[in-house]
């Protein structure tokens, strides 16, 4: 993919917007893991678990990048892809984590949790990426820092406004339908441009409005239990 192209930022902008709402929930994990360390030992319990989170997540990244090169795997990509983002707007999500006191327990538990919980993340990254590594380098470098040290304000914001999770779960939606056309072995059963757009439209409208009825029924549901 060429530098600085619209079809770079647009990617680029998809890796951001995957990574911040992905991986919010990892970032409350980092703190979950570090509140039971020593003061002065919480600052380097932060720093180093999250370095050694984002080096795993990485090496995943490229990995599952190259993966995705193979014949099919595109396609079972981008369908687990789909509930990703399904189950995304379904899911309320906890974040009861239990960590060690000492420090070195912490850092264990931050780069465990965080590459348990990346999966998701890692896959749809790598499917954003279209198989180019600078771009998930340069998404990872600007959503990263943001993640860690801004993990309460995305907590705040998608608790404040759903919407943000909405339009995470929709950019989930389009990146798995990229990732399903550009499947070699269906790509030629979209060959015109209507029908590839058109798809991609209807996996989007499809996955958030599936989503937020599901969302909405659970809570009837909820709020009906409670009642009683």
């Amino acid at each position: 993919m060429e530098l600085f192209t619209m079809a770079f930022w647009a990617a680029l902008m998809s890796i951001v917007i995957i990574d911040l709402v992905l991986a919010g929930d990892n970032a409350i994990v980092i703190g979950l893991a570090a509140r039971n360390v020593k003061k002065e030992d919480q600052k380097k319990v932060i720093i180093w678990g999250t370095v050694g989170a984002v080096v795993i997540r990485v090496i995943a990244t490229l990995l599952v990048v190259q993966l995705l090169l193979i014949p099919g795997l595109r396609l079972v990509g981008g369908i687990a892809l789909i509930w990703i983002a399904y189950k995304l707007l379904i899911d309320e999500k906890k974040h009861d984590i239990s960590a060690g006191n000492q420090m070195w327990a912490a850092i264990r538990t931050i780069i465990i949790a965080d590459a348990m919980m990346g999966l998701d993340n890692v896959l749809a990254v790598a499917g954003a990426a279209h198989g180019d590594f600078l771009l998930v380098i340069i998404g990872l470098a600007i959503s990263v820092p943001i993640m860690v040290w801004g993990s309460t304000i995305i907590l705040k914001l998608t608790e404040r406004f759903p919407v943000i999770i909405t339009i995470g779960a929709a950019v989930l939606a389009w990146t798995a339908s990229k990732m399903l056309v550009e499947e070699p072995l269906i790509h030629d059963w979209f060959a015109s441009p209507i029908l590839k757009y058109g798809f991609e439209v209807v996996v989007i409208a499809a996955v958030v409005a599936l989503g937020l009825m599901t969302k909405k029924k659970k809570q009837k549901e909820n709020r009906a239990a409670e009642s009683m």
